[in-house]
């Protein structure tokens, strides 16, 4: 399974980015799928989770700014991001989780200016 990461990049405060990931060679139609982020310093952190029944999982800190989508049919998962700020900036990882199995984007930096 292969992920790629797109659509990062630097911004302003107040703008919005739109990620998306794209899955190769894995099974997309029951499986789980997430946005993770890394500050520099910080620790790795769940942003937004979405399974492919449609059940979204939010961090308090981008819930109402974010919005994880997927179209099962694409394999491919999107990270709208609304109202960035500062502390938004980071690597964002896209991951993949089937079963007992999980593997990793490479990340796409996204960096907001204040």
């Amino acid at each position: 399974v292969q992920l790629q990461a797109f659509g990062g990049g630097l911004v302003q405060a107040g703008d919005s980015l739109n990620l998306v990931c794209t899955v190769s060679n894995g099974h997309f139609a029951f499986n789980i799928m997430g946005w993770y982020r890394q500050a520099p310093g910080k620790q790795r952190e769940l942003v937004a989770s979405m399974t492919s029944r449609g059940e979204r999982n939010y961090a308090d800190s981008v819930k109402g700014r974010f919005t994880i989508s997927r179209d099962n049919a694409k394999k491919t998962m999107a990270l709208q991001m609304n109202s960035l700020t500062p502390e938004d900036s980071g690597v964002y990882y896209c991951k993949y989780w089937y079963r007992q199995f999980e593997t990793w984007g490479q990340g796409t930096l996204v960096t907001v200016s204040s």
